[in-house]
């Protein structure tokens, strides 16, 4: 906790006066943008920002988060970004392919290995949501189920998506499907580390088209 009696210092300066000019839009009725934006905005870092929003929580002027000690959807959503939600796949998704390949049920498997074709009558985006949160169901443990199924509602949110212009690679969509393949025959075989490193390899090849749309959003 900031110490209020302490002399300002120089890092302290430009902390407080940001703190002053969110405090002004939060007594005008104006909701805050997301970190990022607010990083962009006013051309600081975004830990300058996470200062600022701390000092205002400290003061009382912007309500405390995670509320509850639950961060929900909406605060997550407004402080993250594209990297940050792939970034915590990868750390999360891998370990939850292991788990399945030791405790999925016949049934689970079954419904893994049929979702890992795209149908042609469903959108490719919300077919690969199915498979994924089947793998994470069928890891067996219910609150990494749940903390996915929340992650993806964070990174399925237009404030988070990269949005591009460009049409989809030709040949993305038949890969896809590959690698969801790589996942659940591993699943299927009940080998663990294979189910983890492919579902490793997927989301480094998702990584790459996300770091790609980023990099052609900041030249565009």
């Amino acid at each position: 906790m900031l110490n209020r009696s302490r002399p300002q210092t120089a890092l302290d300066a430009p902390v407080a006066a940001l703190a002053d000019e969110l405090r002004a839009r939060l007594s005008s009725g104006e909701a805050l943008p997301a970190e990022r934006a607010l990083a962009e905005e006013f051309g600081v870092k975004r830990h300058r920002v996470r200062q600022a929003l701390a000092l205002l929580r400290e003061r009382g002027d912007l309500d405390p988060w995670p509320r509850n000690g639950v961060a929900d959807g909406e605060s997550l959503i407004r402080s993250t970004n594209p990297l940050e939600v792939i970034e915590l796949r990868l750390t999360l998704e891998p370990a939850l392919a292991r788990l399945a390949a030791v405790r999925a049920t016949p049934l689970e498997i079954a419904r893994i290995m049929r979702a890992a074709t795209t149908p042609a009558d469903m959108q490719r985006s919300s077919a690969d949501l199915v498979f994924h949160k089947l793998v994470a169901t069928a890891s067996g443990n219910g609150l990494a189920a749940d903390l996915y199924a929340l992650l993806r509602k964070v990174g399925a949110d237009a404030r988070v998506r990269v949005q591009s212009s460009a049409p989809p690679l030709p040949d993305r969509l038949a890969q896809r499907d590959q690698e969801h393949h790589n996942v659940a025959e591993a699943i299927a075989a009940r080998d663990p580390e294979r189910a983890e490193a492919a579902m490793r390899t997927h989301l480094e090849a998702v990584h790459r088209i996300i770091l790609n749309r980023l990099i052609a959003a900041n030249a565009a």
